[in-house]
């Protein structure tokens, strides 16, 4: 039995489309894949990461077990948010489901290990009514500002992307991050004594189809992304779903032994069974146990360089 129709025959109707999000991924795999592993000590130390997402379950859902890993491998981080979540959560009034979703934001960057949040609050599910070029230049400030290094975000070429949230987004951080290296863009920031930095590195993420060419080994934090996801209740997949399933089970005389005795472990082995079974299901097939893919693109290196490597010879 398909994972939805089973939800749909034990859940209220509100839940089941709580989980809408649910559906696999169908990743188009047509590249060299290089999974990436947990390296010793803090190798990028002195470096600074931008987890950036539209809403506030975006990252922990589908990137935040990379953004622990690299915080421990010596990044610093912030997380920046493009949307206030209007239009998405519990609350009794809209202005009620902005706060507790701007709370659960605050909460999901202090466990991923990010010192600082950048919420840009434009209007949920409206992004596409947003200038494109007021989007970039905000996000240049901020790259400049906090000179960041690697960018994880939604993937601009992803396919299939029905949000408008999602690829205005992904299509103004691609932008960004070159155009924050650019001399000529945006001066007015180097009066103020901000200077250019381009970012080097992205790890993008997405929902449907996309070229995958990297898989982020996250074993050893998968319970930290657990707690990422738990900790997000306002609008994430868990909040206090595995409780109300678990409650639900006992009324039809049933259970699910993978829920524990307890709300607290219902939450928390609902992520991590079925919420992040993708995760799983990835990681077994790289030979780890849960792993998150992503279209990477790193440092370029051009043939002038390879060249000089090459060619080059000491001055006399």
């Amino acid at each position: 039995m398909k994972r939805r129709e089973f939800l749909s025959r034990i859940l209220p109707a509100g839940i089941v489309a709580h989980s809408v999000w649910a559906q696999p991924r169908s990743l188009d795999q047509t590249a060299q894949v290089t999974l990436e592993r947990d390296q010793p000590g803090q190798p990028h130390k002195g470096k600074v990461l931008a987890a950036i997402q539209p809403h506030n379950d975006d990252v922990p859902l589908f990137a935040a077990g990379t953004v622990i890993k690299l915080i421990r491998e010596g990044y610093t981080g912030i997380l920046i948010r493009t949307t206030n979540d209007e239009a998405a959560g519990s609350g009794r009034t809209m202005g009620e489901v902005v706060l507790n979703n701007e709370k659960d934001n605050f909460e999901v960057a202090r466990l991923m290990g990010l010192t600082k949040v950048f919420d840009l609050n434009y209007r949920n599910h409206e992004m596409d009514a947003v200038s494109d070029s007021e989007l970039r230049h905000r996000l240049i400030f901020i790259f400049r500002l906090m000179k960041v290094d690697t960018v994880i975000s939604y993937d601009p070429w992803g396919h299939y992307e029905e949000n408008p949230d999602h690829y205005v987004t992904a299509r103004g951080v691609e932008a960004a991050c070159w155009m924050a290296g650019g001399r000529w863009d945006l001066p007015e920031h180097f009066e103020a004594g901000i200077k250019p930095h381009g970012v080097r590195e992205k790890y993008y993420y997405a929902r449907g189809p996309q070229l995958v060419n990297r898989v982020v080994d996250i074993s050893s934090v998968i319970d930290r992304k657990v707690e990422v996801n738990v900790a997000n209740i306002t609008q994430g997949p868990a909040g206090h779903t595995g409780a109300r399933l678990r409650a639900r089970l006992a009324e039809k005389g049933l259970r699910l032994p993978i829920l524990g005795s307890s709300d607290e472990s219902a939450n928390r082995q609902y992520v991590k069974e079925i919420v992040l079974k993708e995760d799983a299901d990835l990681g077994k097939k790289y030979g780890v146990a849960y792993a998150e893919p992503f279209h990477y693109i790193g440092p370029g290196r051009s043939d002038l360089d390879d060249y000089i490597k090459r060619n080059a010879v000491p001055v006399k």
